[in-house]
């Protein structure tokens, strides 16, 4: 699997990755935060979108390449900063497409945010084993 320099630039640092599952961590620094404070949504998107993208990866064939082709988030409490982390999980790979949840906690554990997400195998590339 290749490296993404956005992981990087954005802070993300996986803590696992294996059996359709992985989690992901952030320390939040004053850049992730917008102007009241608190995380920016799009930050957290960004988290869930590589966190559960990972997941993915895990559960399809090595080489293959998915497209995050839907996303969709709800943001439950705003997040403030510490270290917050991310898990996703593959709730199921199908031929064309792989369904992944990915959920948000803040630093004391409570959950702040909740996406569901749907990637695609990009041109050429099958889900199949």
């Amino acid at each position: 699997m290749k490296e993404s320099r956005s992981t990087e630039f954005l802070g993300f640092d996986v803590e696992s990755a294996h059996a359709g599952r992985a989690i992901f961590r952030l320390d939040v620094r004053p850049n992730h935060k917008q102007i009241h404070g608190v995380v920016h949504g799009g930050i957290l998107a960004a988290l869930a979108d590589t966190t559960a993208a990972i997941a993915a990866y895990t559960a399809i064939p090595r080489g293959t390449e998915i497209d995050t082709v839907e996303l969709n988030i709800n943001y439950l409490e705003p997040v403030s900063g510490g270290r917050i982390k991310a898990h996703a999980r593959v709730l199921r790979a199908g031929r064309n497409f792989v369904v992944t949840e990915c959920e948000i906690f803040n630093e004391s554990g409570s959950l702040a945010a909740k996406a569901l997400l749907t990637f695609g195998a990009t041109a050429g590339h099958s889900l199949y084993k």
